[in-house]
């Protein structure tokens, strides 16, 4: 367990210290002045703070919010630098407002007059479901870099389930993983019944098994709602045994497409996480060394490896490897251009291609000029 803690406090977010105080952060509407806004909705089950905001406590009621957050003018791909008590909006991401809708209607009014002002191949919408260690400003933050930098069309939407928001609450979060199940349900089925366009479901590290769970208690209710009401699932560094997410996907009638799963074997955190687990049956999905471990199922490895060292955290390497992100970014223009979907935007990605009973890995390589 000691080597654990180590690890988890070398992996937190650059900047805290044991003293800060990560469960306030301001709302600076006159950061909009210097800063760039991004809208991002959320839903949550966190209890809320008498200062309006939302901790890691669990609670019974399910909220909905609009959050604004300002993006820096000095920001550069790759980077999340924020504060708490006194943030710099010139240089730092910035909380610009909070706002706490008036139940569903609300939601879904101001969702689809989101939606609907964006051109027609940009109707949707990008649902983020953050990992272990995370506060709701954090993850707000880091859904606004990530549609920034990623250049995610769409609305963008948070799932803020109630993690202790601590680099010592693994075991509380992944409780809390279970107790969030139904209210990841209530959201989805909530942005499908706006009538709002295409989803797409992206999770990160422990995230992943909240976005697995969920999928699989709604197919048991409803076989096959993923593939109907989904236009893509993408697990980021993954945090979930592998033998689960196999069982997991057993229950899913169809799997929506793309089903994208980001990996990395220089992901510290996760190993260690395997190593704690015993030797048996423990690899974590997002750093598996072997295509062999998910072959037979519909899915896209990409293998991340090589852009780890330029990436600030190896826990994330697509959203903090500034090389990563201009290659992505340059295969989604070339996909435009040449009219392609966004499923087949791997087919542009430099990197060795391997196919197993119907699945594929894409090792993607940190030289361009590189043939396949």
């Amino acid at each position: 367990m000691h080597i654990l803690v180590r690890a988890v406090l070398g992996l937190v977010v650059v900047g805290l210290t044991a003293c800060t105080d990560r469960s306030y952060t301001p709302v600076m509407p006159e950061a909009l002045l210097v800063g760039t806004p991004k809208t991002i909705f959320a839903a949550t089950i966190r209890e809320p703070e008498p200062d309006g905001s939302f901790g890691p406590g669990r609670s019974d009621n399910y909220s909905l919010l609009e959050l604004t957050v300002s993006i820096p003018p000095s920001h550069r791909p790759g980077e999340l630098n924020f504060a708490y008590a006194n943030p710099d909006p010139q240089t730092q991401f910035t909380m610009a407002n909070r706002q706490l809708l008036d139940g569903p209607n609300e939601f879904k009014a101001r969702l689809k007059e989101e939606v609907r002002s964006l051109p027609g191949t940009e109707q949707e919408v990008t649902v983020f479901v953050h990992g272990f260690n995370s506060t709701q400003s954090e993850t707000a933050f880091r859904a606004a870099q990530l549609a920034q930098d990623i250049q995610l069309p769409g609305a963008t939407m948070i799932y803020s389930w109630p993690s202790q928001g601590n680099p010592l609450g693994y075991a509380y979060d992944g409780d809390s993983v279970l107790f969030a199940r139904d209210g990841l349900e209530r959201m989805l089925r909530q942005i499908r019944s706006a009538g709002v366009g295409r989803i797409v479901l992206v999770a990160h590290s422990m995230g992943s098994q909240l976005v697995m769970e969920t999928l699989r208690q709604i197919e048991i209710q409803t076989p096959g709602w993923s593939a109907a009401n989904l236009n893509g699932v993408v697990l980021m560094s993954p945090d979930l045994d592998v033998e689960v997410f196999r069982s997991q996907m057993r229950r899913i009638e169809k799997v929506p497409q793309p089903f994208i799963v980001f990996v990395s074997r220089k992901d510290k955190l996760l190993n260690i996480s395997s190593r704690l687990r015993g030797t048996h049956s423990s690899e974590r999905l997002g750093s598996i060394s072997s295509l062999d471990a998910v072959s037979g199922l519909p899915i896209r490895i990409v293998d991340t490896t090589e852009f780890s060292d330029d990436a600030a955290s190896a826990h994330l390497v697509a959203g903090t490897s500034p090389a990563l992100i201009a290659m992505l970014n340059a295969a989604r223009k070339t996909a435009d251009a040449f009219g392609k979907d966004s499923a087949q935007i791997g087919n542009l990605l430099p990197g060795r291609i391997t196919t197993s009973n119907g699945t594929t890995e894409i090792s993607l390589l940190n030289t361009p000029s590189e043939v396949r």
